[in-house]
This record gives structure tokens, sequence and C-alpha cells, in this order.
């Protein structure tokens, strides 16, 4: 928000100088808090991706197999080969990161399972039942890894967004706008005390 214009007085420029200094310095903490948010994010990166690549490569194994399942048993046995249905409860904590509020994971029970585990039988099921299990469990893991890390670019670059726009307001409109009446008040007073003198000279010079 551009600031209101005051009088021309050395109160209210000194009032502008110090509203210039804490700008500055808030602009200051928020470039070096915007670096810290890009460090972070790049640190991350790289993880992030190979996730978001190794569950798109899982996801394309999976799919497949699951249709050949479905071809093998057909959708009434293999619905029953996978009853009961399974509630995976999941910890999640929150966590700071900058200042952010996150949420993360922060304990999950298993999800890949033994053949006991999930009470089939290996003489009764399709071996493609077993591997769409195997491969369904296996990317329901990956997606359970990546959950937090995902949450957690969501808001750093939510935050350096939000950070960036508040950087260039400080510098680019309120530094500005503050420097421009800076200057004027500046100029005022100085043509006031040109006066001043002139009038004082010029009573000075005045016959008695």
């Amino acid at each position: 928000m551009t600031p209101g214009r005051g009088p021309a007085t050395r109160q209210n420029l000194l009032g502008l100088q110090r509203r210039l200094e804490r700008v500055a310095k808030g602009a200051a903490l928020l470039r070096r808090k915007r670096e810290a948010l890009v460090t972070e994010l790049f640190r991350l990166a790289r993880p992030a991706a190979a996730a978001r690549v190794s569950i798109a490569e899982n996801a394309m194994r999976a799919y497949p197999v699951l249709l050949e399942a479905l071809g093998d048993e057909g959708y009434a046995n293999l619905r029953a080969i996978g009853w009961p249905d399974r509630d995976l409860t999941v910890e999640v904590g929150a966590r700071q990161v900058w200042g952010i509020p996150v949420a993360e994971i922060v304990r999950r029970p298993a999800v890949r399972r033994s053949l006991s585990a999930r009470g089939t039988s290996p003489a009764w099921t399709a071996s493609s039942a077993i591997g769409a299990a195997d491969a369904f469990e296996t990317l329901t893991e990956l997606l359970l890894d990546a959950a937090g890390r995902e949450a957690l670019l969501r808001r750093l670059g939510d935050a350096l967004s939000r950070t960036s726009r508040q950087v260039n307001t400080l510098e680019r409109r309120l530094d500005p706008a503050l420097r421009g009446q800076l200057t004027s008040v500046r100029r005022t007073l100085d043509e006031r005390e040109r006066e001043e003198h002139l009038r004082l000279g010029w009573l000075l010079r005045r016959p008695q």
C-alpha cells in the first residue's frame, strides 16, 4: 500500500527516514527467507522427481497385470480374492519449515504382505492375481512415501510465491514511494531554508 503524503516538516522527514530503514530491513529479511526457500525446494526437487518417475513406472506395470488378472479370474472372483477390505491408518504429525506449518506422515503400517498374510492360496489363485496384489501394494507404498514430500513442496512453493510478492511490494512500490516523499519533503524544506536566509539577509541589509 502506498503511504499517504504528510506535511513537509522535520518530524515528517525523520519519520520517512525511519520508515525507509524499516522497509530496507524487512526486504532484506524477506530476501534471505526467499533464498532459504529456494534452497530447500531444490533440495527436495530431485528426490521428488525420482519418486514421481518411480510411481509412474510402477503404475504402468501394475494396471496391465490387473487387466490380466481380470481376464484370468473375472471381476467377481477377483473381488472375492481381495476380501476383506483393509483399512490403512497412518499417523500424521505437524512440524515447521522456515516458519511454515506442514503435515507429514510419521508412522504408517506395512503395506506389502505375504500370501499367507493376504489369506490367499497359491493353488487356487492365478499368478496374475498375485502379481496384481504385489504391484498395487508396492504402488501404494510409493504413494504414501511421496505424500508428505509432495505436500511440503506445495506449501514451500506457495510460501515462495507469497514471499516474492512481499519483496516486490516493498522494493518496487513502498520503497520508491517513500523515497519520492522524502525527496519532496527535503526539497520543500530546503526551499524554505533558502527563503529564510534570503529574508534574513534582506533584514540585515535593511537600513535602520
